[in-house]
């Protein structure tokens, strides 16, 4: 990540534009990678009694050391003592998610709804991140932590001057929502390539699809300028308390109306068929 802010920096590219969707699918890999690899060790040594004990010992040994490693740079210490609540935050909304997931991945209405989940969540929580970032830098310009400007005064400003306006973080919103169903339409598009029929493909179902990640997107966008208002005005750095927030109820969100969306089409596709058959059953004129 270093490495990407100073080469976007070095090429006159707002990282802010790069390195926050970057972050966001790295950490996606990076931690599915390791979970896979972490958890086949695991399973492989099921029956040692001994294994899990000793990793966790090892964990609450090496906490107080890398506290104080974590210490010798003045700026961490802050991300230290007040970063852990947003983190715990945004993983207990994740978890919500995950547990939508859970429920209903297992029954025939929701068929292929675990390969959707990444997407829409991904798509979501990288585009607010950007915008987030994007008025949190706005802010360091333009102000102090604690002062908000004249014109960003309001912590619940009207959903009109968060979109419709000619002011530059409603312009980027703006841009950042019209992003939404091109990018939705191209990950469908490859996700139907590869599964085929493993997947729902009817134009109802696309319909509820890009409806769903557009009502997530908007509703993300809004929160974020009422977020980094508020923890702004607390005299905090947006950038580490609204993220995890934002992209956690991105997760949330996202999983709950992919749900509804593949629930909706079920039905209505449930209540076609019901249409078609009833005539055929009745007795012949």
């Amino acid at each position: 990540m270093v490495c990407i802010v100073i080469g976007a920096r070095k090429l006159g590219v707002n990282p802010d534009n790069i390195a926050t969707p970057i972050a966001a699918s790295l950490g996606d890999l990076i931690t599915l990678s390791i979970l896979a690899f972490i958890s086949s060790f695991f399973y492989k040594y099921k029956d040692s009694r001994f294994l899990t004990p000793l990793v966790c010992i090892g964990f609450m040994v090496l906490t107080p050391v890398l506290i104080l490693i974590a210490k010798q740079n003045p700026p961490i210490v802050k991300i230290l003592k007040f970063g852990w609540f947003p983190i715990v935050l945004a993983m207990v909304f994740s978890s919500f998610g995950g547990l939508i997931l859970n429920k209903t991945i297992s029954k025939e209405q929701y068929k292929g709804m675990a390969i959707f989940t990444p997407i829409i969540c991904g798509v979501g929580g990288n585009l607010v991140a950007i915008q987030t970032s994007r008025i949190s830098t706005y802010l360091h310009m333009w102000s102090t932590p604690g002062v908000l400007p004249l014109w960003m005064k309001k912590f619940w400003p009207n959903p009109c001057s968060t979109f419709c306006t000619s002011e530059i973080n409603s312009i980027s919103a703006r841009v950042l929502l019209c992003l939404v169903i091109p990018s939705h339409l191209i990950f469908f598009s490859v996700i139907y390539l590869v599964e085929g029929r493993s997947v729902p493909n009817g134009k109802t179902f696309v319909v509820f699809y890009l409806l769903a990640g557009l009502i997530q997107v908007t509703i993300l966008l809004y929160l974020a300028e009422v977020m980094v208002r508020l923890i702004w005005h607390q005299a905090l750095d947006p950038d580490n308390h609204c993220i995890p927030y934002l992209t956690g109820l991105g997760d949330l969100l996202g999983t709950g109306l992919l749900a509804l969306c593949f629930l909706i089409s079920w039905l209505l596709r449930e209540a076609e068929l019901d249409g078609i058959s009833e005539p055929a059953s009745g007795p012949p004129y």
